[in-house]
């Protein structure tokens, strides 16, 4: 390789000319070559050496430390470089769970923590929410993880709304069991159901089979339409058929 003139190895390495003379006069980073108007150039060997002086600073050394390290008579540049790789992937390691440690306070700070599992599930028994979730990752593993991922990235604020939400829509509905499934009042309240269950799944492939299932998964498991504790099968076969009509009418295969 062609020797590197001062300017040019400062630009390279990221220092100042000013450094490489300080390093020059202490004798920590000679020249290769000395011309007979002092101008210095550098070598493979020194750059090389150069960037032991970098490493070792970035690991907090003083310049009396490094040249003690650089001229000790067993110095083996292969094993300092896999002990400075090492280094640095535990630095990597800590500035990534600093980086981790900052993005959750400034959630926090904003009310905007990511949920955890349980939080999911809050309000139910743990034993029944464990039972549910594990009921549901058997029928359908995809759709349930897509659906966890999606709702834990949402703020706890976000979360509690769309929770509300759905409890009263599903109270609304609940109120109206008697009334005609197809009636504008109801399917007003069922467009806001869907809206619902949008949220909870996220975007899904052929939304109408897999609303229309939904309805019927109530009929079949009545705990999914327990309004106040209490399992209403009539409410079920009431929201099934809402939803069939609904999704029939308005949504697209």
């Amino acid at each position: 390789m062609k020797h590197l003139s001062v300017k040019e190895l400062a630009k390279a390495a990221g220092v100042t000319v000013r450094t490489l003379h300080v390093y020059d006069c202490t004798g920590l980073l000679k020249p290769a070559l000395r011309t007979e108007k002092k101008y210095r150039y550098y070598g493979k060997a020194e750059l090389l050496r150069l960037q032991q002086i970098l490493f070792y600073k970035e690991l907090g050394l003083s310049l009396a430390q490094i040249a003690a390290l650089l001229d000790a008579p067993d110095f083996d540049l292969v094993e300092a470089l896999t002990g400075h790789k090492k280094a640095l992937q535990q630095k990597q390691q800590q500035l990534s769970k600093m980086m981790e440690t900052i993005d959750k306070t400034i959630l926090n700070l904003k009310g905007q923590i990511n949920m955890t599992h349980e939080e999911l599930y809050a309000g139910l028994p743990k034993e029944q929410a464990q039972q549910w979730r594990r009921e549901a990752l058997e029928k359908w593993p995809d759709q349930v993880k897509h659906s966890e991922k999606m709702l834990l990235k949402m703020s706890r604020a976000g979360f509690d709304t769309l929770q509300q939400t759905f409890k009263s829509v599903n109270e609304q509905l609940a109120a109206l069991k008697k009334e005609d499934p197809k009636s504008p009042q109801v399917q007003q309240l069922v467009q806001q159901h869907y809206d619902c269950i949008l949220k909870f799944w996220g975007k899904t492939d052929n939304i109408a089979a897999a609303y229309k299932g939904l309805g019927g998964l109530y009929v079949a498991d009545t705990r999914y339409t327990t309004v106040n504790g209490t399992t209403d099968p009539e409410f079920a076969a009431f929201m099934n058929a809402a939803m069939i009509h609904f999704a029939d009418t308005q949504l697209k295969s």
